[in-house]
């Protein structure tokens, strides 16, 4: 029979490859659109590369398509998220990262959230074992560092590009209620879960009126 972590690992690998694989050939033809269309729309390149935390808590270097202005300041959002995880004053926001009116995002960068096309290019990241299809989000390192010790927890699993925040509220939830899900995923994760949370996030993405 096996280790069951070990058979859990390589079932989730590959219920990754058999996602990710169809997926991104399918989607080849419109990130090459959207490549096109960002470029067009705005200055500067149309994937960008960012540091993240992993499994483990190791950096890696996550894809995603540009939805923000060339050198946007990112201070407001630290300050509010910060005050969020501390305990102090929420911030004016829709959820998780979500200031409101934010003119640091593009109109066309405001499309690709709307339906989270800008994460298509987490495929790869998928493709190279970096995330998962299904997992905690991937956390940026000076988030980590406001992090409780269980909140830590969250990192005991490969992030993904989908998971219980992105099924269960979205963009209306706050950082320390992404965080909670994240906990939650971490500690029951399974095959089931992840099929059941990846029949949920089409109709997640396709009828949240919030997402911004």
């Amino acid at each position: 029979m096996g280790d069951p972590r070990t058979n859990q690992r390589r079932g989730k690998r590959v219920l990754d490859l058999a996602v990710a694989c169809p997926l991104l050939l399918l989607c080849a033809l419109p990130m090459i659109g959207l490549t096109i269309l960002i470029r067009l729309s705005s200055r500067g390149p149309a994937i960008i590369r960012q540091i993240r935390i992993g499994q483990n808590e190791r950096p890696f270097t996550m894809f995603k398509f540009r939805t923000m202005y060339l050198d946007a300041d990112d201070t407001p959002l630290r300050q509010m998220n910060t005050r969020e995880l501390l305990g102090g004053q929420p911030g004016t926001s829709d959820g998780v990262f979500k200031l409101e009116a934010d003119r640091r995002i593009t109109n066309v960068g405001r499309l690709l959230r709307r339906f989270s096309l800008d994460e298509l290019p987490q495929l790869f990241n998928v493709l190279r074992g970096d995330m998962s299809v299904v997992g905690p989000r991937p956390s940026l390192p000076w988030e980590v560092e406001l992090f409780t010790a269980e909140q830590r927890r969250r990192h005991d699993c490969l992030p993904g590009i989908t998971g219980l925040w992105q099924v269960n509220g979205r963009n209306r939830l706050s950082m320390p209620e992404m965080l909670a899900l994240d906990l939650v995923y971490a500690r029951s994760r399974s095959l089931w879960l992840d099929l059941w949370i990846l029949c949920r996030t089409p109709g997640a993405v396709l009828f949240d009126r919030t997402a911004r």
